[in-house]
Parts: structure tokens; sequence; C-alpha cells
């Protein structure tokens, strides 16, 4: 960095110049670069979680890039700029089209000075705030979308609603965090069932069906279903106390892997106010019977996704019959010709929880 000359008696203090002859702080910043920290286009694009060439692309198809992005400079977000593609994320996580997304980001937060001309002015309606194509922003700030036509991101929703897809966005960006909100936030309005049926059943579809095209994505598989299993069990943890003063208990088959259906079927129980005793998919044969004789159950459901472990011997090896509990079975691995006489088996998780509740309550 070079100096102007020293100045002569009277005159002003030398101003610090760059290489390239403008003006420049002692630190290297341009000036005003202190009042509002900006960020570089993979800086942000780290902090949400998307690539560089997104926010390229809202830039020049929404007009939501730098406000003061120049030719010839590099871009540099600043603040407003953040905030904007902040909500622009936060309403395609909630099944918006990336135009609904734009307009609703330029709706709710400061936009900038150069508008682009490709996105309308986002009015207001009955003087609710901004209002989306496929929905409205509540007083409290959350999304309520009630129509969508926007893809699944990567995934086949055909026929879902737009809460799937925004889990279906979510799950493919890795973000758990909006996973887990967007289970949580449905469970809270719609029931754990409703939620499962319409909301979390066809994005593990999708994914699975994902994975088995392209060979790829099973870490997508593998957060969705942790996140929806963190999701459930805050269901079952914030539940009222139960009503039945005998528990259900709950656990796959010995062997089995796969739980989160069972674990959904708790959630289920416990907002019907149906206590029950859940086990994972680790609990061995011995550890299962000892579960049923402690526990003294009302009922006992046996979770089995793969036929190999759908045994009907494990039903021979737990006091079922002693307890004189009423004994269940549920998954797609068992076969109804199979079972003995005294077990029942439940079919989806609507029918699983109304059976297992109408049993233990009466």
């Amino acid at each position: 960095m070079t100096t102007r000359p020293e100045p002569a008696p009277g005159e002003d203090t030398p101003v610090p110049i760059d290489d390239a002859g403008r003006p420049a702080t002692s630190d290297g910043a341009e000036p005003g670069a202190d009042d509002e920290p900006r960020l570089s286009v993979a800086a942000v694009a780290r902090r949400l979680g998307v690539a560089p060439a997104t926010l390229r692309t809202w830039d020049r198809r929404y007009g939501l890039g730098p406000s003061d992005h120049t030719s010839g400079r590099h871009r540099r977000y600043g603040p407003a700029d953040i905030a904007r593609l902040e909500q622009m994320q936060r309403a395609l996580l909630r099944g918006a089209s990336p135009m609904e997304a734009a307009r609703y980001a330029r709706a709710v937060a400061a936009p900038p000075p150069q508008r682009s001309p490709e996105v309308a002015e986002q009015p207001e309606e009955n003087g609710e705030g901004p209002v989306l194509l496929s929905g409205v922003l509540d007083g409290a700030g959350d999304i309520k979308l009630v129509g969508s036509n926007t893809g699944g991101r990567g995934l086949k929703l055909t026929g879902a609603g737009p809460e799937a897809r925004g889990l279906g966005r979510a799950a493919l960006a890795l973000d758990s965090w909006s996973v887990q909100r967007l289970l949580i936030e449905a469970m809270n309005s719609e029931g754990v069932v409703a939620t499962w049926q319409g909301m979390l059943q066809p994005v593990l579809r999708a994914v699975s069906e994902r994975r088995q095209r392209s060979g790829s994505g099973i870490e997508v598989l593998q957060l969705l279903v942790d996140c929806a299993s963190t999701a459930l069990r805050s269901v079952i943890a914030t539940a009222p106390a139960p009503l039945n003063p005998r528990p259900v208990v709950l656990a796959p088959v010995p062997g089995e892997a796969q739980e989160l259906e069972l674990v959904a079927l708790a959630a289920a129980l416990a907002a019907n106010r149906v206590g029950h005793r859940l086990f994972g998919a680790s609990l061995p044969r011995e550890g299962l019977a000892a579960a049923v004789r402690r526990s003294a159950p009302a009922a006992v459901v046996l979770w089995a996704d793969q036929a190999h472990y759908a045994s009907p011997r494990v039903l021979e090896d737990i006091p079922i019959t002693r307890q004189r509990a009423r004994a269940f079975v549920a998954g797609g691995g068992w076969s109804a010709e199979a079972l003995p006489p005294h077990v029942e088996l439940l079919g989806s998780l609507e029918t699983a929880v109304a059976r297992v509740s109408e049993t233990v309550l009466g």
C-alpha cells in the first residue's frame, strides 16, 4: 500500500490508497465496511447450506443478490441481503416454489435498492401481511401453505402436499433442524397419524426410491429416519399422563433393525393417553421375555418388517398368555395365515392406534 506525499503546512492529512489507487482504511477494508460486515458468496453458501451456484441463480432470476454489487467487484452480502436469503430458504422448506419464496423474502425483509424486473411487488391482503400464492404469513411469523404444485427438489412426490415437499427439501439439504421442526409443528397441529401418512411416509418412500435408482443418498435416508425418531420421541416425552393402569409393551422382534413405524405407533398412543413401554431394536429375546414379565402389560405389540425375523416362535418365547395380555403383531414381515388364533395382525398405523387404544382403554 502507498500513500500520498506528506502535505505541506495547512494541507489536509493524506488518505491511504491501495495499489489500484483506491482509498483504503488501515486494515484494508473499504470505507464504510466497518459499519456492516459483508460476506463472500462462499461464506453465505456455507451459512445457508446451499451451493454458491444457487446463490448466483437466486440473484440472476429473483434479484436476491448483494444490494451494493457493481460490475467488476467481488460479490459481498450484507446483513439485510443475508436476511432475505434466509427468508427465501425458510419459504422453500415450507413447500413454496422458488418464485413464491422470492416474493415472500422480498416482502418480509427490506428490499435492495435495485429490483429485478422479474420479481413483482408482493401485495398485502386484508392487512394480514405478506401473502404467498400458496398460503399466508400469520401474525406469529409462520408460513401456512394451503396448496402448491412445487417440486420436491429431486424427490418424486406426486400428489404430496406442500408440507411433504418442504420436508423433502430439508432432508435433501441435510438440514436436521428444519426436518425436526417441520415434523413437530405438523404433529402439534395435525396429529401423529396424519403427519405420518400425509407427510413423513411419502418422503421416506421417495428418499428410499431415489436411493434405489441412483445408488446414493444413504446419508439422506439416515438423517431423515434419525430426525423423525427424535421428533416422534418428543411427542412421547411431552404426552399427558396415561389413563391405562397396565401398559402396552412395544418392541421389534429380536434381530429386526427397522423400528421407526413402531416409534410412530408409540407416539400416537401416547398422544391418545395410552401408556406404553417402548423397547428398541437391540433388545434380545431373553430381555423381551423379562420386559413382558415385569411390566404385566395389557397388550403386547411385536414389530417385524422383514419376514426372516417374523417367526411365530417368538410369540411362544414370551409369557403373553400368563400375563393375560392381548397379543398383536405389526409390520410387513408378518403373514396372517401363519399366526396363532390368539394373535391379531395390525394393519395401518391408524388402525393399529385405534385397535390398541380400544383394547386397553375399553
